[in-house]
């Protein structure tokens, strides 16, 4: 039986709650909707893009027992153990005959012909594609295999991912947001710029964001006009040489006491559900994790609640319908500006709700995050098991962490039958669950520690 969450997104979507689907974790979609647009340049590693595809893992916690989920590679069967005893029903997994550590998993099926035939008798008995997010990749999938997806074409989903759109959508529905200028040509960067100008000169601060950027990525934090500059040429001359199209949101940065991520799930009938709100942990801009429950007044989870409906409602009309996270922040004076960013599509929240409707208590707190590792050789979950003891979550206990995504720990480690190289950087995900702020900080430092440590003994 579906937990809540997906029973109420399956008849949201599809129709049925108890609709058959095919997940798939295309992370980084937002490479294939800023695909020929001209905003900042971004440096991407082969070594963090190996990881950031991994995070396919994370839809074995969206999916139900009814579902498959496509993965890069098969999950340790020790992390399977660890969700299953936890009483968290797991789909069937489907896996491409060959992947590319530097590709997205929808790349890798588009090249296996079998996995390609599975899916589309998938399809004929029912299922229903539920990726990440709709780009042109995933519109082939879906035409290849004959398996429709539940969210809108690509062409919407880029449109509404816009950091322009989400800018130009605050204003049309009435939501408080950072002073700023949206920009799609030269002639608005320019004016952009000479209002940045003003603010700097008063001692303010401003910020140029990649219109597709995610996660800190295509973003700039300007403080003196010199840079101002720098970053004014560069986007212009890029701009020069793709069409005289920019991409681009120039704003005023603005003091904060906390950020926010509120979710919500706009129906294909327009229904707009607003689903939680969790406070966001941030560190230059990137997403480091969340913390439950969100640190805010009734008043200010009302006032969320509302923006969630006026935008839903914007959304829908603009052709719209799935999950939407927005970011959020709380000034220190405990003013709300409802919308500093829309991702119409799956947000790391979304893989959490599921599980944590199954695992979580209503008076309980709650931790997610990714612990940093370094390391020369893979390490099997049931070493992690070992190194973190009595702090992983066990069925009936009340604290602990449950392992979110192993996948992350190896993916960027050399391939399998190599002499170890290097050292190289791999993540581990994982919900912390706790009765108290205390305890959750408590078990947080200790996993800090004996990861440090395991970390220690691998590259030794």
């Amino acid at each position: 039986m579906p937990h809540g969450f997906t029973r109420r997104l399956k008849s949201a979507l599809a129709g049925a709650a108890d609709t058959p689907l095919v997940h798939l974790g295309n992370f980084e979609v937002e490479e294939q909707w800023a695909a020929g647009e001209c905003g900042l340049p971004r440096v991407r590693f082969a070594a963090g893009r190996a990881v950031v595809h991994r995070m396919d893992q994370f839809a074995l916690l969206l999916a139900d027992g009814d579902d498959h989920v496509v993965l890069k590679t098969p999950p340790d069967p020790d992390h399977l153990d660890h969700l299953a005893g936890l009483g968290i029903d797991l789909p069937r997994v489907l896996v491409p005959a060959r992947q590319r550590a530097e590709r997205t998993v929808t790349l890798d099926v588009l090249e296996d012909p079998a996995l390609l035939a599975e899916l589309g008798r998938l399809a004929a008995a029912g299922h229903r594609l539920m990726p990440h997010g709709v780009s042109r990749l995933e519109e082939r999938l879906a035409e290849r295999c004959s398996l429709p997806p539940l969210p809108p074409s690509s062409a919407v989903c880029k449109a509404v991912n816009s950091k322009v759109y989400s800018r130009r959508t605050a204003d049309a529905v009435g939501l408080r947001q950072p002073a700023g200028r949206a920009c799609d040509t030269p002639a608005e960067l320019a004016d952009a710029v000479a209002w940045a100008r003003t603010v700097l000169a008063a001692g303010g601060t401003v910020v140029v964001k990649d219109a597709f950027g995610v996660s800190g990525s295509g973003l700039s934090v300007v403080t003196e006009e010199r840079r101002l500059d720098r970053v004014h040429r560069m986007i212009g001359d890029r701009a020069a040489a793709s069409g005289d199209r920019v991409a681009v949101v120039v704003e005023e940065w603005v003091a904060k006491s906390a950020d926010l991520n509120y979710h919500f799930t706009v129906a294909r009938d327009g229904t707009v559900r607003f689903d939680f709100v969790k406070e966001a942990l941030t560190s230059g801009g990137v997403h480091q994790g969340h913390r439950t429950p969100a640190r805010l007044t009734a008043a200010q989870r009302a006032e969320l609640a509302e923006a969630a409906v006026r935008l839903g409602a914007r959304l829908y009309t603009d052709g719209y319908h799935g999950m939407v996270g927005v970011d959020a922040l709380v000034e220190p004076d405990g003013r709300l500006h409802p919308v500093i960013e829309i991702n119409a599509r799956n947000n790391m929240s979304t893989y959490q709700a599921r599980v944590h409707e199954r695992l979580v208590g209503p008076d309980q707190v709650t931790l997610a995050r990714h612990y940093p590792l370094r390391l020369r050789t893979p390490v099997r979950f049931a070493e992690l098991c070992e190194a973190l003891g009595p702090l992983l979550l066990t069925p009936g206990a009340a604290s602990g962490l449950l392992v979110t995504n192993h996948a992350t720990v190896n993916a960027a480690a050399p391939p399998a039958g190599s002499p170890p190289g290097p050292s190289f950087d791999g993540r581990l995900f994982g919900l912390v669950v706790a009765d108290t702020a205390e305890r959750l900080a408590a078990i947080n430092a200790e996993i800090d520690g004996r990861l440090h440590a395991l970390s220690a003994r691998n590259t030794a």
